[in-house]
């Protein structure tokens, strides 16, 4: 039998459910500025109909509703829309870190301009060609020395800025891999409390939403993969449990890092560097990955700028692989200049002689690496001591054949330095005084063929590592290999950036709070909660009048 008081528990209950929808509703309004918050929802459940069955249940006509009840409160979310987002995400922070690389390297290197290192060579071979003209005159003597020292400081400048940069890149290094691992900490965190309230039955919906929060933020950093872990005791079925988050390398191989049922199984991230401060692995625990099985995100793109030591055992990355190729060209080019400047011969000094040229140009000593005199050019590149010490001293005038004792094996010297760039044994012959007539100048003042052959370097095709081209075409190869990685990495981040906010768009279309919708709901709920107020109060008239009213007849 029906209990009196049965359609006063019904409105009641309806009047609860309604208004726990209207706190919950309250709660997406007051955080829809809030970052990361999913709305939340009610889902209402009808209450078990009266009677249940067994032997002993009434006879009435049917099943008879008993109200309804808020059966979770469960937040808005999809999973498959978060995992797109953080795969975009990871290939927006790679690509970001690479475009950022090359756009300070093209700063710095400041091409095309009138100021950068393409124009000081060309000024450099400008004050050669003038000295053609005029080779006596200590003005072109004094420019050409000048140009030489801007040239040489240009490369200073441009190595030292390089170098710093890629050394503020250790420290950004530094910086990212702290934050990660806080990042990891925290949703460690995040995972204990989640499985301290969950077996009690109840939805932790905001540590959810902190959940993919740190979870968006660290996909940013490496390519990550999550699997939820389901709680012990009783949890709600709308419970989506702690997060057990793993590290994909480049090969597809998930690696754990989070352990969603063990919050003592947590693995830190270390990085591993040369003594140059050179990449060499990034550790998790026990779990050790080089640069070749990072896959993307904005720590490989950091990795790429500062420089790895690959597997067998190069240095390669954005700015060390820009710093090599100054130094070879720093290299080749002083080279061959000092080779040139070595066959020619100085103005005559106080008594009347002149001298086989010197150096041009010269490194400051201690190199960074003994065994490749090459690295650090750039930055060690000077204008010769004899150079500083007189304008004299610069080798503008050719050697005079008539004061040679062997014309033919100077002119075969001197044919196989310019066809085959072996200048050392010209130089050889040229610095025997055996070679040359007693009493016939070796040189005239007035004579400018090898200022002419300094000149003419410019159209010298030099040898840079395997690559063959003049000083100019190999460092306007530099720039135009530079300006293609920037456009490239510019136009893929475009387009990773575009992905990324057409799937973020899509998140938030489900996730967010929309006021509109929230004040359309408080309507409903409101008229709702209203209509189960006055259900009880019409209850409560039925049942003024049962206990008030029957039974008086023939008192």
């Amino acid at each position: 039998m029906l209990s009196t008081f049965t359609g006063l528990e019904t409105a009641r209950r309806a009047l609860m459910t309604q208004q726990k929808a209207l706190y919950t509703l309250g709660h997406n309004v007051a955080n829809a500025n809030t970052q990361g918050y999913s709305r939340q929802r009610v889902n209402f459940q009808t209450t078990e109909a009266y009677p249940s069955a067994g032997m002993n249940s009434p006879a009435i006509p049917g099943s008879m509703g008993t109200g309804v009840k808020a059966g979770s409160i469960q937040r808005v979310r999809d999973q498959f829309l978060d995992v797109q987002f953080r795969n975009e995400n990871n290939k927006t922070g790679y690509w970001n870190s690479r475009y950022l690389a090359f756009e300070k390297m093209e700063s710095i290197l400041n091409e095309p301009s009138t100021d950068g290192l393409a124009a000081q060579i060309e000024s450099f071979w400008s004050a050669f060609q003038d000295l053609v003209m005029n080779p006596a005159e200590s003005g072109e003597r004094s420019v050409i020395r000048e140009t030489a020292k801007a040239l040489t400081e240009t490369f200073n400048y441009l190595s030292d800025s390089l170098t710093q940069v890629q050394s503020d890149y250790q420290n950004e290094l530094e910086v990212n891999t702290k934050d990660l691992n806080s990042l990891l900490t925290q949703l460690n965190n995040v995972n204990k409390q989640i499985r301290d309230v969950e077996p009690h039955g109840y939805v932790p919906n905001d540590l959810y939403d902190e959940q993919d929060r740190l979870l968006d933020e660290i996909s940013g950093y490496i390519n990550i993969s999550t699997e939820r872990m389901e709680s012990k005791g009783q949890p709600n079925s709308a419970a989506e449990g702690a997060v057990t988050l793993y590290f994909v390398d480049a090969n597809g191989t998930k690696h754990q890092l989070v352990n969603g049922a063990d919050h003592n199984d947590l693995q830190q991230l270390e990085i591993e560097s040369d003594e140059d401060g050179h990449f060499v692995s990034m550790n998790f625990g026990t779990q050790s990955f080089s640069f070749e099985e990072m896959s993307n995100g904005a720590l490989k793109g950091i990795v790429e700028a500062l420089g790895y030591v690959t597997e067998s055992g190069e240095v390669k990355g954005t700015y060390p692989d820009m710093l090599a190729e100054l130094d070879e060209m720093a290299w080749v080019f002083a080279e061959r200049i000092n080779q040139i400047h070595q066959i020619g011969f100085t103005l005559p000094d106080i008594n009347g002689e002149v001298h086989q040229g010197g150096l041009f140009f010269d490194f400051k000593p201690g190199a960074p690496d003994e065994t490749d005199p090459k690295k650090g050019a750039a930055a060690r590149l000077i204008v010769a001591e004899n150079l500083n010490d007189s304008i004299d001293n610069i080798a503008a005038a050719g050697v005079n054949k008539e004061a040679l004792v062997d014309k033919d094996e100077y002119e075969r010297l001197y044919k196989q330095a310019l066809e085959a760039g072996n200048y050392e044994e010209l130089i050889q012959f040229l610095g025997n005084d055996g070679n040359f007539k007693e009493g016939v100048p070796k040189a005239f003042p007035g004579d400018a063929s090898n200022a002419a052959l300094l000149a003419d370097a410019k159209k010298m095709q030099l040898h840079f590592g395997t690559k063959i081209a003049t000083i100019g075409g190999f460092y306007q190869g530099l720039i135009g290999k530079m300006a293609v990685d920037t456009k490239e990495a510019g136009r893929m981040l475009a387009n990773s950036a575009n992905l990324l906010s057409s799937v973020d768009y899509n998140r938030q279309s489900v996730s967010n709070v929309s006021l509109d919708e929230e004040l359309t709901l408080m309507i409903q709920y409101q008229h709702a909660y209203s209509a189960a107020a006055r259900n009880i109060t019409m209850v409560d008239e039925m049942l003024d009048t049962i206990i008030n009213r029957m039974g008086l007849v023939g008192r």
